[in-house]
Protein backbone atom coordinates (compact mmCIF):
# COMPACT_ATOMS: atom_id res chain seq x y z
CA UNK A 1 0.00 0.00 0.00
CA UNK A 2 1.24 2.99 -0.67
CA UNK A 3 2.15 5.46 2.22
CA UNK A 4 1.19 9.02 1.59
CA UNK A 5 3.41 12.11 3.36
CA UNK A 6 1.37 14.35 6.21
CA UNK A 7 0.28 17.67 4.84
CA UNK A 8 2.46 20.48 6.57
CA UNK A 9 0.55 23.38 7.20
CA UNK A 10 2.38 26.68 5.73
CA UNK A 11 2.40 28.37 9.17
CA UNK A 12 4.67 25.33 10.13
CA UNK A 13 7.02 25.31 7.20
CA UNK A 14 9.58 27.99 8.67
CA UNK A 15 9.48 26.59 12.18
CA UNK A 16 9.97 23.59 10.55
CA UNK A 17 13.25 24.48 8.77
CA UNK A 18 14.80 26.64 11.54
CA UNK A 19 14.72 23.46 13.76
CA UNK A 20 16.54 21.61 10.83
CA UNK A 21 19.16 23.89 10.64
CA UNK A 22 19.26 23.43 14.22
CA UNK A 23 19.66 20.00 14.29
CA UNK A 24 21.95 20.31 11.50
CA UNK A 25 24.37 22.23 13.23
CA UNK A 26 24.19 20.11 16.81
CA UNK A 27 25.84 17.00 15.90
CA UNK A 28 28.98 18.98 14.30
CA UNK A 29 29.23 21.47 17.77
CA UNK A 30 29.02 18.15 19.74
CA UNK A 31 31.57 16.41 18.18
CA UNK A 32 33.92 19.34 18.61
CA UNK A 33 32.80 19.30 22.30
CA UNK A 34 33.35 16.21 23.10
CA UNK A 35 36.70 16.41 21.00
CA UNK A 36 37.98 18.60 23.16
CA UNK A 37 37.04 17.26 26.36
CA UNK A 38 38.54 14.02 25.80
CA UNK A 39 42.20 15.80 25.12
CA UNK A 40 41.64 16.62 28.61
CA UNK A 41 39.43 14.12 30.34
CA UNK A 42 41.00 11.99 32.52
CA UNK A 43 39.67 8.69 33.03
CA UNK A 44 40.39 6.68 36.44
CA UNK A 45 39.61 2.82 36.88
CA UNK A 46 40.00 1.16 40.49
CA UNK A 47 39.92 -2.40 39.71
CA UNK A 48 39.03 -3.90 43.38
CA UNK A 49 37.36 -6.31 45.95
CA UNK A 50 34.37 -5.01 48.47
CA UNK A 51 36.76 -1.83 49.44
CA UNK A 52 36.25 -0.40 46.43
CA UNK A 53 33.00 -1.48 45.63
CA UNK A 54 31.60 -0.25 49.34
CA UNK A 55 30.61 -2.87 50.50
CA UNK A 56 26.88 -2.36 52.81
CA UNK A 57 27.48 1.49 51.29
CA UNK A 58 26.19 2.96 48.11
CA UNK A 59 28.75 3.46 45.47
CA UNK A 60 28.44 6.84 45.93
CA UNK A 61 29.99 6.50 49.24
CA UNK A 62 32.73 4.22 47.92
CA UNK A 63 36.13 5.71 47.30
CA UNK A 64 36.44 5.77 43.71
CA UNK A 65 33.42 7.98 43.80
CA UNK A 66 34.79 10.14 46.74
CA UNK A 67 37.60 10.83 43.84
CA UNK A 68 35.71 11.62 41.71
CA UNK A 69 34.40 14.78 44.20
CA UNK A 70 38.17 15.78 44.99
CA UNK A 71 39.11 15.57 41.38
CA UNK A 72 35.87 17.95 40.66
CA UNK A 73 36.95 20.39 43.19
CA UNK A 74 40.34 20.67 41.64
CA UNK A 75 38.71 21.66 38.17
CA UNK A 76 39.72 18.00 36.09
CA UNK A 77 37.37 16.69 33.70
CA UNK A 78 36.85 13.40 34.44
CA UNK A 79 36.19 9.99 34.57
CA UNK A 80 36.50 7.29 37.36
CA UNK A 81 35.67 3.51 36.88
CA UNK A 82 34.63 1.67 39.94
CA UNK A 83 35.13 -1.76 39.06
CA UNK A 84 34.71 -3.14 42.34
CA UNK A 85 33.99 -6.41 42.97
CA UNK A 86 32.85 -7.69 46.96
CA UNK A 87 34.73 -10.83 47.77
CA UNK A 88 37.06 -10.99 44.31
CA UNK A 89 40.52 -12.31 44.19
CA UNK A 90 43.53 -11.63 42.25
CA UNK A 91 42.53 -14.47 39.96
CA UNK A 92 39.05 -12.99 40.11
CA UNK A 93 40.06 -9.74 38.97
CA UNK A 94 42.24 -11.28 36.06
CA UNK A 95 39.40 -13.17 35.14
CA UNK A 96 37.31 -9.18 34.72
CA UNK A 97 40.42 -7.39 33.89
CA UNK A 98 39.64 -7.81 29.67
CA UNK A 99 35.90 -6.37 30.19
CA UNK A 100 36.83 -4.00 32.25
CA UNK A 101 39.69 -2.93 29.53
CA UNK A 102 37.84 -2.95 26.26
CA UNK A 103 35.17 -1.25 28.11
CA UNK A 104 37.68 2.05 27.76
CA UNK A 105 39.29 3.73 24.75
CA UNK A 106 41.62 5.07 27.33
CA UNK A 107 42.75 4.82 30.47
CA UNK A 108 45.04 7.00 32.27
CA UNK A 109 45.34 6.39 35.78
CA UNK A 110 45.05 2.66 36.73
CA UNK A 111 44.37 1.52 40.48
CA UNK A 112 44.71 -1.98 41.51
CA UNK A 113 42.87 -3.32 45.08
CA UNK A 114 43.11 -6.91 45.50
CA UNK A 115 44.74 -9.67 47.68
CA UNK A 116 43.36 -9.39 50.78
CA UNK A 117 40.39 -12.00 50.17
CA UNK A 118 43.28 -14.24 48.36
CA UNK A 119 45.34 -13.84 52.04
CA UNK A 120 42.16 -15.17 53.68
CA UNK A 121 42.11 -18.08 51.91
CA UNK A 122 45.29 -19.10 52.35
CA UNK A 123 46.66 -18.41 48.89
CA UNK A 124 50.39 -18.59 48.25
CA UNK A 125 52.14 -15.15 47.97
CA UNK A 126 53.73 -16.86 44.64
CA UNK A 127 50.24 -17.00 43.30
CA UNK A 128 48.68 -13.68 44.17
CA UNK A 129 51.89 -11.80 42.76
CA UNK A 130 51.82 -13.86 39.67
CA UNK A 131 47.71 -12.96 38.95
CA UNK A 132 48.46 -9.03 39.74
CA UNK A 133 51.50 -8.93 37.55
CA UNK A 134 49.50 -10.92 35.04
CA UNK A 135 47.11 -8.02 35.88
CA UNK A 136 49.51 -5.17 35.38
CA UNK A 137 51.13 -6.86 32.36
CA UNK A 138 47.58 -6.52 30.33
CA UNK A 139 46.75 -3.35 31.96
CA UNK A 140 49.78 -1.83 30.47
CA UNK A 141 49.88 -3.90 26.87
CA UNK A 142 46.09 -2.69 26.09
CA UNK A 143 47.02 1.40 28.04
CA UNK A 144 51.08 1.64 27.14
CA UNK A 145 50.93 5.24 29.00
CA UNK A 146 48.85 4.07 31.87
CA UNK A 147 49.47 5.02 35.08
CA UNK A 148 49.32 2.11 37.68
CA UNK A 149 49.01 2.43 41.73
CA UNK A 150 49.40 -0.66 43.87
CA UNK A 151 47.25 -0.26 46.62
CA UNK A 152 49.28 -1.96 49.56
CA UNK A 153 47.35 -4.62 52.51
CA UNK A 154 48.41 -5.63 55.57
CA UNK A 155 47.00 -8.28 57.16
CA UNK A 156 45.96 -8.05 61.09
CA UNK A 157 48.05 -10.43 62.75
CA UNK A 158 51.59 -10.75 64.05
CA UNK A 159 54.70 -9.42 62.24
CA UNK A 160 56.77 -12.37 63.38
CA UNK A 161 54.65 -14.36 60.95
CA UNK A 162 56.53 -15.17 57.70
CA UNK A 163 53.42 -15.31 55.31
CA UNK A 164 52.13 -11.80 56.66
CA UNK A 165 55.18 -10.06 56.34
CA UNK A 166 55.79 -11.41 53.09
CA UNK A 167 52.14 -10.55 52.08
CA UNK A 168 52.80 -6.55 53.52
CA UNK A 169 56.36 -6.56 51.45
CA UNK A 170 54.42 -8.55 48.00
CA UNK A 171 52.62 -5.13 47.00
CA UNK A 172 55.58 -2.89 47.44
CA UNK A 173 58.00 -5.47 45.27
CA UNK A 174 55.35 -4.95 42.94
CA UNK A 175 55.00 -1.58 42.92
CA UNK A 176 58.89 -1.01 42.80
CA UNK A 177 59.47 -3.95 40.20
CA UNK A 178 56.84 -2.10 38.03
CA UNK A 179 57.65 1.24 38.29
CA UNK A 180 54.19 2.25 39.60
CA UNK A 181 53.26 4.05 42.37
CA UNK A 182 52.18 2.72 46.37
CA UNK A 183 49.47 3.26 48.77
CA UNK A 184 51.95 1.99 51.96
CA UNK A 185 48.42 0.57 53.36
CA UNK A 186 44.81 1.55 51.85
CA UNK A 187 43.41 1.23 55.38
CA UNK A 188 45.91 3.70 57.77
CA UNK A 189 43.52 4.99 59.78
CA UNK A 190 40.75 2.48 59.62
CA UNK A 191 41.73 -1.16 60.40
CA UNK A 192 41.17 -1.72 63.42
CA UNK A 193 38.91 1.11 64.64
CA UNK A 194 35.38 0.68 65.04
CA UNK A 195 34.43 3.82 64.49
CA UNK A 196 35.46 3.96 61.03
CA UNK A 197 33.76 0.28 60.46
CA UNK A 198 30.61 -1.27 59.88
CA UNK A 199 29.68 -3.62 62.63
CA UNK A 200 32.01 -6.82 60.64
CA UNK A 201 34.42 -4.55 61.83
CA UNK A 202 35.65 -5.58 58.75
CA UNK A 203 34.19 -3.52 56.03
CA UNK A 204 35.02 0.65 56.54
CA UNK A 205 31.52 2.42 56.89
CA UNK A 206 30.68 5.98 54.67
CA UNK A 207 33.53 7.75 57.39
CA UNK A 208 35.85 4.82 56.92
CA UNK A 209 35.66 5.22 53.26
CA UNK A 210 36.22 8.71 53.31
CA UNK A 211 39.66 7.84 54.44
CA UNK A 212 40.32 5.45 52.14
CA UNK A 213 39.95 8.37 49.59
CA UNK A 214 42.22 10.45 51.39
CA UNK A 215 44.40 7.63 50.99
CA UNK A 216 44.73 7.15 47.65
CA UNK A 217 44.55 11.00 46.88
CA UNK A 218 47.93 11.29 48.93
CA UNK A 219 48.90 9.30 46.20
CA UNK A 220 46.89 10.37 42.95
CA UNK A 221 46.91 13.84 43.26
CA UNK A 222 50.97 14.67 43.09
CA UNK A 223 50.53 12.20 39.90
CA UNK A 224 48.02 14.51 37.93
CA UNK A 225 50.00 17.48 39.12
CA UNK A 226 52.97 16.10 37.15
CA UNK A 227 50.67 14.88 34.16
CA UNK A 228 49.46 18.77 34.51
CA UNK A 229 52.58 20.51 34.17
CA UNK A 230 53.98 18.12 31.82
CA UNK A 231 51.31 18.96 29.21
CA UNK A 232 51.10 22.25 29.70
CA UNK A 233 54.79 22.00 28.49
CA UNK A 234 54.25 20.66 25.35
Amino acid sequence: MPRHRPRISVKLRPIISALAAIVALTPFQTAQAAKRDASKMITIVALGDSLTAGFGLSRKQAYPALIGEKLRDAGYEFEVVNAGWSGDTTAGGLRRLPEVLRARKKIDVFILELGINDAFRGVTIEQMRSNLQAIIDQVRARHPGVAIIIAGMQLPLSSSDHYVSAFGQMFRSLAERNRAALIPYLLEGVGGNPEMNQLDRVHPNAAGQRVLADNVWRVLEPMLQKRSEKSAAL
